[in-house]
């Protein structure tokens, strides 16, 4: 579980910051591309000066126009192709300017879109026909002036056990650093308010993975509607127990927002501000299975057992987590029990880190 947490982690991580620097990388390469392609006008209009003089200068020698009507026409090619560079150069300086200010988030004109929907396109005609689409229904989908949910991909990784009916965590049979659990998900946050940002209602689904490792070398046994910790034959090198479930997550997020109102857009913020949220979860077990190493004459053995232990069906209990911007902590604590018709009842409980992406 150690490795799986670590190696998703880091592929998320380099997965966002490829993305990032790929955007980043995108928009600067576009200003180098258009810095080199103004020079390039510059040469271009230049070389075609050049090959129109030179034909004027022909038709100078072979006496069909004058020296007086040469001078004219150098004058009218030159001054043509100065206004040829100045207006070709002033777009693509103004292309620049755009990219550098909005860092390469540049709202486009939209391709030519079917006239047969009943949408309100205005644009430029040559020669008959649609050169250039405005398109006010494509803009209006596209810039959402008050924005009100959001989505963000959510993973956790901590440490878990089990609380026992009239005892106490340093009383769990499971070991406190050995047992883990995962969980990775989608969640939609909204602002619950038309006004305000402070209450945010956040739903979603995620799939955890509880893990428990038994102490003293014990492992799990079924025996029919009971699902007990015996002692097992051979010195056991590893044993855990892992519950795979689908929850469906909801929370009530309070906390500051920063707020950033534009002509076009309203957007509230919650980047590097403090969070707390408090709410529960619930869904369905996908399966229990154990994992058992073990060395028998100096054969090492694995063994994965899947069946379903007698774990609890329905699972739902309550979380809450507290934090900044994307980095919480989180708790969660399962109402069900671990295992059915168990003698002593048992509860998951989980503690760790939380990251909204």
């Amino acid at each position: 579980m150690r490795t799986i947490t670590f190696y998703l982690a880091t592929f998320l991580l380099l997965l966002v910051s490829q993305h990032v620097l790929g955007q980043e990388e995108d928009y600067l390469r576009e200003v180098k591309a258009l810095k080199i392609e103004k020079e390039r006008i510059i040469e271009q209009e230049k070389d075609a000066l050049k090959l129109e003089v030179r034909d004027i200068n022909r038709r100078l020698e072979k006496g069909d126009i004058s020296e007086a009507e040469a001078k004219i026409l150098k004058e009218e090619v030159a001054k043509r192709r100065a206004m040829n560079i100045e207006n070709r150069v002033a777009i693509v300086e103004n292309k620049i300017a755009l990219l550098e200010r909005n860092e390469g988030e540049v709202l486009t004109l939209s391709e030519l879109d079917s006239l047969e929907n009943d949408h309100v396109n205005l644009g430029i005609m040559i020669d008959g026909k649609p050169a250039i689409i405005f398109n006010s229904n494509h803009w209006k989908r596209d810039i959402k002036y008050d924005r009100r949910t959001y989505s963000d991909f959510v993973f956790a990784v901590g440490l878990n056990n089990a609380v026992s009916e009239g005892q106490s965590l340093n009383d769990s049979p499971y070991k406190i650093g050995g047992s883990r659990f995962f969980e990775m998900g989608w969640q939609w946050r909204t602002r619950v308010f038309d006004r305000s940002n402070w209450l945010r209602f956040h739903y979603g689904v995620s799939f955890q993975f509880n893990g428990l490792k038994p102490d003293d070398n014990q492992i799990f046994v079924q025996n029919g509607n009971q699902t007990t910790l015996e002692e097992f034959e051979y010195d056991l090198d590893k044993a855990k127990l892992r519950m795979d479930n689908l929850v469906f997550p909801i929370h009530f997020e309070f906390g500051p927002s920063k707020l950033r109102k534009t002509e076009r857009t309203i957007r509230y913020s919650i980047h590097d501000q403090f969070r707390v949220g408090f709410g529960g979860y619930g869904g369905f077990n996908l399966g229990t299975r154990q994992k058992l190493k073990y060395t028998v004459d100096g054969e090492h053995i694995k063994d994965k057992l899947k069946r379903d232990y007698n774990t609890s069906d329905l699972i739902y209990g309550v979380s809450g987590y507290i934090g900044f911007d994307g980095v919480l902590l989180y708790m969660k604590y399962d109402l069900n029990p671990i295992f059915k018709d168990a003698d002593i009842k048992q509860n998951n409980i989980s503690l760790g880190l939380r990251f909204d992406i």
